[in-house]
């Protein structure tokens, strides 16, 4: 779904222009988006299997919710919104723990450039796995993971196919939030 964002410059600074989603990746242009890790007291995460309509990196595990922040919203707000979305659960803003912003840039065609500044949040899910409902346009399938067994997979050069590529540090300073509040 396009919809219209704020554009950012390499900073993270906003410009004061907006644009669809679709032109802020054809051209390269900074824009926001949220990032919610779940959590469980087991030591589990929460991924979630992108969609196969995905035009990118369709069918392989990632963050458990993620969205663009559309333009003027507030990026709590957003979070709330794409966790209601995604996997149909309410959460209050004093859920969700924010451990930063972290500045991506990815390149997957010539007119698909993702460069974006992920506020990234941590939350305790306090649900059962069979209580979430996915939104079939974005999610494909949802499954709690042991953080050690995720660990292993992302250091194992096969299994890390499994998993959108991000950057390693942004994947273990997540981790690391996580396992210091169990």
């Amino acid at each position: 779904m396009d919809e219209l964002i704020d554009i950012l410059d390499s900073k993270g600074n906003f410009t004061g222009k907006t644009a669809l989603k679709s032109q802020a990746h054809i051209n390269g242009w900074f824009h926001q988006t949220t990032h919610i890790w779940f959590y469980t007291n087991k030591k589990e995460i929460l991924l979630q299997q992108r969609a196969k309509s995905k035009d990118i990196f369709s069918l392989l595990w990632d963050i458990s919710v993620a969205g663009h922040i559309g333009a003027g919203e507030n990026i709590i707000d957003s979070a709330l919104r794409e966790i209601k979305e995604e996997i149909g659960i309410t959460v209050l803003k004093t859920d969700l723990l924010k451990i930063g912003c972290f500045k991506s840039t990815q390149k997957h065609s010539d007119d698909l450039i993702d460069c974006e500044f992920h506020h990234t949040f941590i939350c305790k899910l306090k649900t059962d796995l069979n209580s979430l409902t996915k939104q079939d346009s974005e999610v494909e399938n949802l499954q709690l993971k042991l953080i050690s067994d995720f660990k292993l997979e992302l250091s194992n050069t096969e299994k890390k196919k499994l998993y959108v590529p991000h950057n390693i540090t942004y994947y273990n300073t997540v981790l690391e939030a996580i396992e210091k509040l169990l």
